[in-house]
């Protein structure tokens, strides 16, 4: 990578769903002359927007956003095609000297974006569909044994319930006929030309949970079950990926009428829960984060990240030079 001193730089909002990233990425955008880039692998996805927290259309108009509606409900997103829009923004950004602000839930894709990407072979539903057999066959635990084998690294990082994880890890080492840890360690290429500041915001768990939950009911108060209701009444088929999605499948149930709408409710808070547990392990991971403990919407907060982003060299002006670190 090239030295802080010849790159630009680029903010990076990290923490849990539902820790107010959003908020706290278009506030700092407004103070800096930024525009905010999205980095979520749930809202890259048209007509999709209740469930993945999409911002509101007025805020959007305010500060610009990126990469939010980029693909199809039958589009397949990955970290590599999520690296190469996002570089195409930066070049767009650089041009006109404004603050990239990323607002960061899937941290694969930030990583893919800073850390660049192996070159892994595309997938291979026949190979794909013998090893869902063979975990069928064989029972729970059996593509992690198999992976254990193949790449013990790998397997200590990988769920043993974590199906569609283990299936591609387990797949790509056969393909390659090499350890997915070893191949993801040669090839890559970094992100040149720009600088990462990094801030995670660290709220308390239990207010976290309080703060889901509440999430949730508002979500479904603001007609969540309608918007899917509506897109399946469009003819989207019932197998496409968002339809995976932490509340989409389970208010899909309901209109299957095998859920109701309170086991459902219950249902949506516990996965995202679940999910906020899975972020943070994965973000606690990521180098050089100055974690921030609170919420993004909180006051005193945006502007202790702002006296960070500023004692970085992160510094207010839309002129690149101005903001160079």
């Amino acid at each position: 990578m090239n030295s802080q001193n010849s790159s630009l730089p680029l903010v990076a909002v990290i923490g849990p769903t539902a820790s107010g990233k959003s908020a706290l990425g278009v506030w700092l955008a407004e103070q800096l002359g930024g525009e905010v880039v999205a980095c979520d692998s749930t809202q890259l996805y048209r007509g999709f927007d209740i469930g993945t927290a999409k911002p509101a259309r007025a805020v959007r108009h305010g500060v610009p956003h990126h990469l939010l509606d980029v693909l199809g409900p039958q589009e397949t997103a990955t970290a590599g095609g999520y690296r190469q829009m996002a570089l195409s923004v930066l070049a767009d950004l650089r041009g006109r000297a404004r603050l990239p602000v990323f607002t960061v839930g899937t941290g694969l894709y930030l990583r893919a974006l800073l850390e660049g990407l192996a070159d892994v072979p595309q997938r291979s539903e026949e190979l794909r569909e013998r090893l869902r057999h063979s975990a069928q066959e064989h029972g729970p635990g059996h593509l992690h044994k198999i992976l254990s084998r193949l790449d013990a690294e790998a397997a200590q990082k990988i769920s043993v319930a974590d199906g569609q994880k283990l299936i591609r890890a387990v797949e790509v080492c056969l393909l390659t006929k090499m350890p997915l840890t070893e191949l993801h360690r040669s090839g890559r290429a970094p992100l040149q030309g720009w600088h990462a500041a990094k801030i995670g915001l660290a709220p308390g768990r239990e207010a976290l949970y309080q703060r889901i939950q509440a999430r949730t009911d508002a979500m479904l108060a603001n007609g969540w079950l309608e918007e899917v209701r509506s897109l399946l009444d469009a003819g989207l088929p019932e197998d496409a990926k968002p339809f995976d999605f932490i509340g989409y499948r389970e208010l899909r149930e309901v209109l299957r009428g095998r859920l109701t709408m309170d086991e459902a409710r219950a249902a949506i808070q516990q996965a995202t829960r679940r999910y906020a547990k899975r972020q943070l392990t994965w973000f606690r991971r990521e180098p050089a984060v100055h974690w921030l403990a609170g919420f993004g919407d909180d006051p005193l907060l945006q502007q202790e990240a702002l006296q960070w982003l500023r004692a970085q060299g992160v510094m207010q002006g839309r002129g690149a030079e101005a903001r160079r670190v």
